[in-house]
Parts: C-alpha cells; structure tokens; sequence
C-alpha cells in the first residue's frame, strides 16, 4: 500500500490486489467484497457504480497491459475508489507502471479535489497507450516490408500477432470512451465544478483520440491482411495454371507413345529408325501446344503485382 497526501483535502492510496486477496486491509478503507472482486477480475468491462451507502464512487477503467507473456498486447482494468476526501486506486502488477506516472504527475502539478485527481489519471492510463501504437505501427511497416520482399509464413503469423493485439486495444479504447461519455449524462456531473468538468473533457479527448487511432490502425492491419491474402491465392492459381499445363503438356506426349507401345501391326513397325520419328512427331506435338497455351495466356488480361 502506498499512501500520498497530496493536500490536506485530499490523499490518494494506492493497492496491489495481488497482495490482498487473503487480507481484509481494504475493510477498513471502507472497501467492500464486491468492489474487491470486480479490482481483482482482470477480464472486468468498464464501468461505474455508486454505493449510496458510502456514497463512494467506484469507476473501473482498461489500461495497457506491459507484462503480458503473449505476442501481442492485451489490457487489463484497474480500479478507482473515489470517497470523500481520499481516492484509492487498485491496480494489478500489469498496469503497475501507472501508478509511478500518476505519482509523478502529483509530485510535480498538485490535484485539487479528489475527482480532479481521477480524471487526470484517466488522462494518463490513455495517454500512456500512444508510445506503444508507435511501436506497433514501427513493427506493422518492418513485417509489410517484410512481406512486400518474400511473402512467409513466419511473417504472416507476425502480422497476424499484431492484428490480434490491436484488436484488443480497439475493444479497450472504445469501452473507456462510452465510459467517459456517459459520465456527462450521469447526475454525479452536476456536482463537479468546473476545474473537475475540464479535466473530464480533457481525458474524454484523450480517449476518443486513441479509439480513432486504434480504430484506423486496426483498417490498415485488415486491409494489409487481406492484401497478402489475396497475393497467396494469385500465387496458388498461378501454380496450379503452370502443373495443368505442363500435364496437358506431357498428356500429349504419353498419348502418342502410348499408341505406339500397343502389341498389334502399327505404322512404322518395320522401320529401324521408326522412334526418331516417333520423337520428332511428339516434339512437334509439344510445340504446338505450347504455342497453342502462350497464345492463350497472353490474351488474359494481366493483374499488376504489389509494388
């Protein structure tokens, strides 16, 4: 537990819900079991809750996760209890580094109320997400270049990675959003005053500029996807277009030396050098298709490779 008083109205508390789920400590912070459960749930969806009881107001919102094992980024919630004069925050080992960026921030520009201080935290788990879609969007253009030079599987599995994990930062993005939004709309709004109202339009600005990010990043991982998909049928119908022909090809051939493989009087039975003409008929033969199949291929109108 960390605890910072920031000013005599106002102290923020901080816990790692790793540490707490064989300890009732958040009891006497006026905490309560479902409160606890939905801080220790790493698949909760954002939301709000007000607890007339207490009139603590509990608001859980999606951050990054940085110590995922997986390929791909993924998020996890972290939790904030906002009480009278006191604002606790419940984090988990994922999302840790959030905690020392708000601490920071404290440290440097002191929060008035307890929900100017939640809101710039909300400012700051989305503002936290843009020097990794930097990354991401690095890692998209290195894997397309990649790509653009010899088309792998390898490759294609790493593009696919990053597709994956811009999908889950799409879905986080556009839920912290809609939780924003509807903030405005709830009847707590109308007892923020106006330095709390701006800091809110602050963080909702910041999370609809990374849902808009997010979202036209995630077109582009799509449509990326679909080019190189698109690239490997082109190639696979190529391939199957050359083995049809070069059978048709040979199928010419076998024919004519299949007729004169049979065991009954043939043309050219008695003549010694009977197989050189036998050869030379299936060469003509086989240029002859060949033209033929030239002639037809460059008829069909031509699909221009990626450059």
């Amino acid at each position: 537990m960390q605890e910072i008083k920031i000013n005599p109205q106002l102290t923020w508390l901080s816990f790692n819900v790793e540490d707490l789920r064989n300890t009732s400590e958040l009891a006497t912070y006026g905490i309560d079991l479902e409160t606890l459960q939905y801080a220790e749930d790493k698949n909760e969806r954002p939301h709000t809750e007000f607890i007339p009881d207490s009139q603590d107001f509990v608001l859980i919102f999606n951050s990054l996760d940085l110590l995922n094992s997986e390929v791909h980024y993924k998020t996890v919630p972290i939790t904030f209890v906002a009480q009278k004069n006191r604002l606790i925050t419940l984090y988990h080992p994922e999302n840790e580094y959030l905690i020392n960026q708000i601490k920071k921030y404290c440290f440097q520009n002191e929060p008035e109320t307890v929900y100017h201080l939640l809101f710039i935290s909300l400012f700051l788990i989305s503002e936290a997400f843009f020097p990794y879609l930097e990354q991401i969007d690095k890692s998209k253009e290195e894997i397309n270049q990649k790509l653009r030079e010899k088309t792998t599987k390898k490759n294609l599995l790493a593009l696919s990675d990053i597709e994956t994990g811009m999908l889950y930062i799409v879905s986080s993005a556009n839920q912290n959003t809609l939780l924003l939004e509807q903030l405005k709309t709830k009847s707590i709004y109308r007892q923020f005053n106006e330095t709390e109202k701006e800091q809110l339009e602050d963080a909702i600005i910041e999370a609809q500029q990374l849902a808009s990010m997010t979202h036209l990043n995630a077109q582009i991982l799509e449509q990326l996807a679909g080019t190189y998909n698109n690239v490997l049928n082109n190639n696979l119908n190529d391939n199957m277009t050359t083995l049809t022909i070069v059978s048709v090809l040979l199928a010419g051939l076998a024919v004519i030396t299949g007729f004169f493989g049979m065991n009954v009087p043939l043309p050219l039975t008695n003549q010694k050098d009977a197989w050189v003409w036998i050869i030379g008929a299936c060469i003509i033969l086989w240029l002859l298709y060949a033209a033929l199949f030239r002639y037809i291929i460059g008829r069909r109108p031509q699909i221009a490779s990626p450059s």
